[in-house]
């Protein structure tokens, strides 16, 4: 027992017990701050939490398939898993590109990589027609030689790959999945779009990869792709059961690539830790966070489970892409993006509304909300709790019922910073990248500034 001499009610006997190091109580000491502090998230998780218990909030291990999430008609395996990790980093897949000096510059991670946690590191993601890397990504550009018109961007902010396997359909509106909240939107999934991917039948996550390889010409016909170096003997252990004459496609190869984005998870963030167990892993300042998150702050409403998101939209006014200082691209004046939800069902209710976003390794890319335009998460926290929205296109009557002022002090806010900022950050994501490709090309873009910076090739 750790001796307290402050605690130690014997007087004289006491010191006389001191000296031989064998001070002994019949009770034992109070508690400390951080005991109690953790006592009362332990209770309070439990109740916030739908099974009345902390697993509800634990994310699994990366190979524990048997607890992840996933599509039944795309079950998970160490060889789907393993092709798809080298299809996501891998820029030779990008051989449909617009300008012919673009191919097998760019890959999926170009605009989703580790560091940053599996988002774009800039402001607005660029795949075909980027140049360079920088530190983070934020140096990426567009290639000078590319014609502006041609460069691969998107009008609203790259949402992460990471966490996905909690999330039935994907994109801030939510347009990419056959079930969960998209049954009864049939009618938009339009033909010759992205959407009409919908129609394949398989969840969010399996229908983005399909639809993200036509989008971003990477693999662009559903043509026998078995000439890629290296990689037909991969498809042929992931794919086992698929005819020969079905395998080497598009479709597989999405397939392979959503199998992968299932397992990143944030599963080694000081939260989970401290959920498995580990009490020191999280500060008190971070325990005090939690306890606003899950209880005053009334956070946990809209963002609970393992992956803290929910499958739900809701307008707060946030501004759009174009509202950012940054030189934005190819964005649209009323982009159907900006309309979040509405801009997909064309159902007026659905107007401005945008779905609720995991919360792990937020700090990696620091550009939040669907447009970006916060640049640090206590910016963020600081906004839900003023209530006010920054978005004048976004009528009052659209605005979620949860976006109301909190009353939280700004000691408050920035304890629910500390723990987004600290405890739920995955310090490891590096993990899940391949220490190369069948290709020996670099990544997550090759083209020759990133090439330099990153000391590739």
């Amino acid at each position: 027992m750790e001796l307290n001499t402050n605690r130690c009610r014997y007087g004289l006997v006491c010191l006389f017990l001191l000296a031989l190091s064998a001070c002994q109580q019949d009770e034992p000491a109070p508690s400390t701050e951080g005991d109690t502090l953790d006592a009362e998230l332990e209770s309070l998780l439990t109740d916030v939490s739908i099974t009345g218990n902390l697993n509800f909030f634990r994310l699994p291990d990366a190979d524990d398939y048997l607890q992840i999430p996933q599509d039944p008609s795309n079950r998970l395996t160490d060889e789907k898993v393993a092709l798809g990790q080298l299809l996501y980093h891998e820029p030779a897949i990008g051989r449909n590109a617009r300008e012919g000096h673009g191919m097998g510059t760019y890959s999926c991670a170009s605009c989703h990589f580790a560091s940053a946690g599996f988002q774009a590191g800039r402001h607005q993601g660029i795949g075909e027609g980027g140049a360079g890397f920088g530190a983070n990504g934020e140096s990426r550009g567009r290639r000078m030689d590319y014609n502006i018109l041609n460069i691969d961007v998107q009008p609203i902010r790259s949402p992460t790959t990471l966490n996905v396997a909690y999330q039935i359909s994907m994109l801030w509106n939510g347009q990419f999945g056959a079930r969960g909240p998209n049954i009864g939107t049939e009618y938009a999934w339009s033909a010759g779009t992205p959407k009409a991917v919908n129609h394949l039948g398989f969840h969010g996550v399996e229908t983005q990869a399909i639809a993200g390889l036509s989008v971003h010409r990477q693999l662009e016909d559903t043509s026998d792709v078995s000439d890629l170096p290296g990689y037909k003997p991969l498809f042929d252990a992931a794919f086992p059961e698929v005819p020969e004459q079905e395998r080497y496609n598009r479709v597989q190869a999405g397939l392979a690539i959503a199998a992968y984005e299932r397992t990143l998870l944030a599963n080694q963030a000081p939260f989970q830790r401290w959920l498995a167990g580990e009490r020191d892993a999280m500060s008190a300042l971070e325990k005090e966070g939690a306890l606003l998150f899950f209880g005053k702050a009334g956070c946990v409403s809209c963002h609970t489970g393992p992956a803290l998101n929910t499958m739900e939209f809701h307008a707060l006014g946030m501004g759009d892409l174009d509202d950012c200082p940054e030189e934005v691209f190819l964005k649209p004046i009323n982009a159907p993006e900006d309309l979040g939800r509405g801009g997909f069902t064309n159902r007026p209710e659905d107007m401005y509304k945008f779905k609720v976003p995991q919360l792990y390794n937020l700090k990696d890319s620091p550009f939040y909300g669907h447009g970006g335009t916060f640049r640090n998460l206590r910016e963020v926290v600081a906004y839900k709790n003023a209530g006010v929205p920054q978005n004048e296109d976004v009528p009052p009557a659209q605005l979620s019922d949860e976006f109301i002022p909190l009353g939280l002090t700004e000691d408050e806010v920035l304890a629910i910073t500390a723990f987004l900022e600290q405890s739920l950050y995955d310090p490891s994501l590096h993990r899940y990248e391949p220490e190369s490709l069948p290709s020996n090309l670099c990544f997550p873009n090759n083209d020759a500034q990133s090439q330099e910076d990153l000391g590739c090739n």
